[in-house]
């Protein structure tokens, strides 16, 4: 067969380093020297034609990656991925909704235990990680939410429809609590929570104003006080029910009785929150909401400066009395930043928060910055946190939200069945 035929060509098995003859009968050498070895055998193969190639087979691992690739597959994958709250996967916890598979893609549901969730992206990494390892091409995750009750439900409840309250609490006035209450509860809505917010400082409710909500609530039919709502949030305050500028000059049984009819009296519906602003002190408010619901778990607020930190542990001591959780403690106006100059001015001093939780064994869950938008959202009724461009302030309160929600399912994860015996 001519040597110049294009369709074949020779293969030779020789050492790298020895030549091909170019004419026939030539003897082959190795860097110019002599033939060192009898004259190799040549092997003819067809030539691939351009644009005809073979194509490679596949390869043998993926093949039997994509064999194995069935629902259990998937399950076992996803029993590496951890709640990184909870310390278990996601498995386990009954997260993992709803599997697909359709050739290498898989479609499926992840139901967190609170929309604000605060590490809802690392459990997507994992999960995403996990399943590419054993061969899937295309991960679908849709996500979901099922909030879980985080005081355990002994008997008849008030407010059955109501998963979680949660008591916001300072022992002082002037530090913030009520804006605190207020950018705690839009941002729980924000994430996709359902959310109510009872303003229980009966005596100076301030909530009407800085959600923005003007009104009278009416009845149901079934006769109950339909809250009002805004920014995804039912709220509800005795300024609804009283003039403009008329005090509220009550003792505290009235006081007390207000805020039974507020849980008792009002169509919350199904609520996954309930933030309750209460008032300043550890008095008739305090007692009675503690008295009347489970409370889930407290938030306090403090001012870093020591008169107000004072107050604020006079709040703990009560809750920690009455049993009640608490989740941790927010430093309300940390400093001030000069939009001009950037600099920082701790006008109420610094870290004095931090340090209080320290020495109280409380969790710190964050400090809000000084920010012109809080107030000027406070005067217009507009959240911080539902303000079109959100300032330090407002980041820093959404993140105190996911942490707040983040606490309340890992108690509602730790909860052990009630034994009730009759």
């Amino acid at each position: 067969m001519s040597t110049r035929n294009r369709n074949y060509v020779f293969r030779r098995r020789l050492a790298p380093s020895v030549r091909i003859p170019r004419n026939p009968g030539e003897t082959p050498t190795q860097n110019g020297a002599a033939a060192l070895r009898p004259l190799a055998r040549y092997d003819l193969a067809p030539h691939p034609r351009p644009g005809n190639r073979v194509p490679p087979p596949p390869a043998q691992g993926f093949s039997r990656l994509m064999s194995t690739l069935t629902e259990g597959a998937v399950f076992d994958a996803l029993r590496t991925v951890q709640e990184p709250e909870l310390g278990r996967d996601i498995v386990t916890l009954n997260m993992v909704k709803g599997i697909v598979i359709d050739g290498p893609k898989v479609a499926f549901t992840i139901e967190l235990t609170t929309p604000a969730c605060p590490l809802k992206d690392e459990i997507e990494t994992n999960a995403r990680a996990a399943l590419v390892g054993i061969g899937v091409s295309d991960v679908e995750i849709t996500w979901g939410a099922m909030v879980r009750r985080a005081a355990p439900a002994a008997g008849p409840q008030l407010l059955e429809g109501v998963k979680n309250i949660i008591a916001v609490a300072s022992g002082k006035g002037g530090v913030g609590k009520s804006t605190i209450s207020t950018n705690l509860a839009v941002a729980l809505a924000q994430a996709g929570a359902s959310v109510g917010l009872l303003d229980a400082d009966i005596t100076g409710p301030n909530i009407p104003l800085l959600m923005g909500i003007e009104g009278a609530p009416t009845a149901s039919a079934d006769n109950k006080i339909l809250p009002l709502e805004r920014y995804g949030v039912k709220v509800i305050s005795i300024a609804f029910f009283v003039p403009d500028g008329q005090p509220i000059v009550w003792r505290g049984p009235l006081v007390g009785g207000a805020i039974q009819q507020f849980l008792r009296d009002v169509d919350w519906g199904e609520l996954d929150y309930l933030v309750v602003d209460l008032p300043p002190g550890t008095s008739d408010a305090q007692l009675t909401l503690a008295q009347a619901v489970p409370i889930s778990g407290s938030v306090l607020v403090s001012t870093p400066q020591q008169v107000a930190i004072s107050d604020v542990e006079k709040a703990l001591a009560m809750f920690r009395r009455m049993s009640v959780p608490v989740i941790g403690i927010v430093e309300n106006m940390s400093a001030f930043v000069c939009a001009h100059c950037g600099e920082a001015t701790e006008i109420f001093g610094r870290g004095g928060v931090e340090r209080f939780a320290r020495e109280h064994d409380v969790e710190f869950l964050g400090g809000i910055p000084l920010d012109i938008t809080v107030r000027q959202g406070g005067d217009a009724g507009i959240p911080v946190v539902a303000q079109r461009e959100p300032g330090p302030a407002a980041v820093a309160l959404t993140a105190v939200a996911r942490t707040v929600a983040a606490r309340m399912s890992v108690r509602a994860a730790r909860q052990q069945p009630v034994l009730t015996i009759s």
